[in-house]
């Protein structure tokens, strides 16, 4: 039986947004429908909604033929999910997504990833979905703009940074579309943008992956030098440090160039362990 749907000024009224949680509710049925619809894949049977609020989003994947599960660290909105939603009860967790172990929600089954996410924490989620990744083929969701067109940027482009690489070496990253200020409740002096991440079939790298995070957030923090020089700490021979791919800058690197760059290092990093 699917749940009434309410009106965006009656959903909206039993939970106050607090800032501190970085809350924006989205008030617009067709967004909430269309971000709902970004979940397409078919190699999963389990969705996790972060932050799910007071539910708009929530009521369009109980749609799905999918087993839904929701987590809330805001206690308000689990007292509202459960007074509104009380099929779902059992599948509220009153938990701090970053923090809590999902095993004691999923086991070892696969699992996607949604959300509105809160603007404050969304680069938190991604890093732990990266580490969750061989149980998450799929994550969709809404962030600042900015920052979800840097996930999906390419090497050559200014935006494109330590998320960019990280993220495209395991995942398809897309930007769906972009959501004004308009549709929340209470509105971001931004823009927001939906973006989806399909895992690719072969994920595990062919170097040191330890190694692989390590040389990609060197080299973006000092962005600006070369790799011969944001990478000297490794104190790498000079005939290695000769080699052309040292003379680039970050981001003009793409993460299969990246993976090549570790794979070359490597040698090196564990002798010198």
């Amino acid at each position: 039986m699917k749940n009434k749907r309410q009106s965006p000024g009656e959903a909206h009224s039993g939970v106050r947004a607090k800032k501190h949680l970085g809350q924006h509710f989205l008030t617009d049925e067709n967004i909430a429908s269309k971000i709902a619809d970004t979940l397409v894949g078919d190699n999963y049977n389990k969705v996790l909604e972060i932050g799910p609020g007071m539910g708009v989003l929530t009521k369009y994947l109980l749609e799905k033929d999918k087993e839904v599960h929701v987590i809330e660290i805001d206690t308000e909105s689990v007292e509202y999910l459960e007074s509104n939603y009380l099929h779902l009860r059992d599948r509220i967790h009153e938990k701090d997504f970053l923090k809590h172990d999902l095993s004691q929600i999923f086991g070892d089954e696969a699992y996607a990833v949604i959300g509105n996410f809160p603007y404050n924490i969304s680069t938190q989620i991604v890093f732990k979905v990266l580490e969750l990744r061989h149980q998450i083929p799929e994550f969709s969701g809404m962030f600042q703009k900015e920052v979800a067109k840097r996930i999906c940027e390419k090497e050559g482009n200014k935006t494109y940074g330590i998320l960019s690489v990280l993220v495209q070496a395991y995942y398809e990253a897309e930007y769906l579309f972009t959501v004004p200020p308009s549709v929340f409740n209470p509105p971001p002096k931004v823009d927001s943008g939906v973006l989806r991440l399909t895992r690719k079939e072969n994920f595990t790298l062919p170097c040191d992956e330890k190694l692989f995070f390590r040389i990609v957030k060197m080299a973006f923090n000092q962005r600006r030098k070369t790799l011969r020089n944001s990478l000297k700490s490794l104190n790498l021979p000079d005939n290695l440090r000769e080699d052309a791919i040292f003379g680039s800058r970050p981001e003009q690197l793409g993460f299969q160039q990246f993976i090549e760059l570790t794979q070359k290092i490597e040698p090196y990093a564990i002798s010198t362990k």
